[in-house]
């Protein structure tokens, strides 16, 4: 597991096994499942506050972030505006 979205596709299936009437999944590994998954989800909100406070700049993948480059009506692609502020981020810690 290694995006948000793998996590959530794992839980749901948890939850679909969970349910199976044939072939329910056991109680104690879906609760295992559950807290190691929190366990997940709760270093995620650590990773969304460090994103917060760096403006975006540090990011593991874990989580999706803005894409590299806009495209305009013409078809043209540029930096997207947190690009833009992580370069002048960048340029100030240079000149300091």
């Amino acid at each position: 597991m290694a995006t948000i979205d793998e996590l959530r596709d794992h839980l749901f299936a948890t939850i679909k096994a969970l349910r199976d009437p044939a072939n329910p999944m056991e109680l104690d590994r879906a609760k295992t499942i559950a807290e190691v998954s929190q366990v997940v989800i709760n270093s995620a909100k650590v990773e969304v506050e460090a994103m917060r406070v760096t403006g975006g700049i540090s990011a593991t993948g874990f989580l999706p972030t803005a894409a590299k480059t806009i495209t305009s009506g013409d078809g043209s692609a540029s930096e997207s505006p947190i690009d833009r502020a992580r370069a002048q981020r960048q340029i100030m810690r240079e000149k300091a």
